[in-house]
């Protein structure tokens, strides 16, 4: 399954099973929870950190659908932004110097 196919999987199965799917708010907070306990598992070594990070990836993808937004297509076009930036290391932060 290809990353687009997995997003509208995702969000069937959220309308399936009556999960959010009208309120972005709410879709936010519950992906930025799911980043906290994906960072508690690494951070304490519980063993479900791919669990939890798989947890992360279907919040995006749900809330990338109930935006309209095509996650495989905004991924694209960020990596190649990013492959043409430049980057320099300041006191142990890698600082963007240009987008060339």
């Amino acid at each position: 399954m290809d990353l687009r196919e997995a997003q509208k999987a995702v969000y069937k199965n959220k309308v399936e099973k009556g999960f959010n799917i009208t309120d972005i708010s709410k879709e936010f907070c519950l992906l930025y929870g799911e980043v906290a306990k994906a960072y508690d598992a690494w951070r304490k070594q519980k063993g479900d950190v791919g669990e939890e990070l798989a947890d992360v990836a279907i919040y995006l993808m749900g809330l990338s659908e109930m935006l309209g937004i095509d996650l495989t297509t905004e991924i694209e076009n960020k990596m190649k932004i990013n492959q043409d930036r430049e980057y320099k290391n300041v006191d142990g932060v890698m600082k963007r110097i240009s987008d060339r």
